[in-house]
């Protein structure tokens, strides 16, 4: 059955300088992404092939729905205070 909607978390990895895209909703996603452009076009590609292989949606080639995504950035920095 395919997702009613669908949760992505971007993780920004500074050291390699990439975001690193995962999510509960679809089975093996683990992507990286260099900026939200990047993201959104990995995602549009991975996600339905994703879904399909999983037998997560109906199977049929003919017939799409649109599935509401959210992509969720995190970025974690850190900030001086004083004592």
């Amino acid at each position: 059955m395919t997702p009613r909607e669908i949760s992505v978390l971007a993780v920004w990895d500074s050291e390699a300088e990439v975001f690193v895209l995962t999510s509960d909703d679809v089975p093996g996603l683990v992507a990286e992404a260099a900026d939200m452009r990047d993201i959104d076009a990995k995602l549009q590609v991975l996600i339905p092939e994703l879904l399909e292989l999983n037998g997560l949606t109906p199977g049929s080639n003919d017939a799409f729905e649109t599935v509401p995504l959210t992509i969720r950035i995190e970025q974690r920095s850190s900030v001086r205070v004083p004592a």
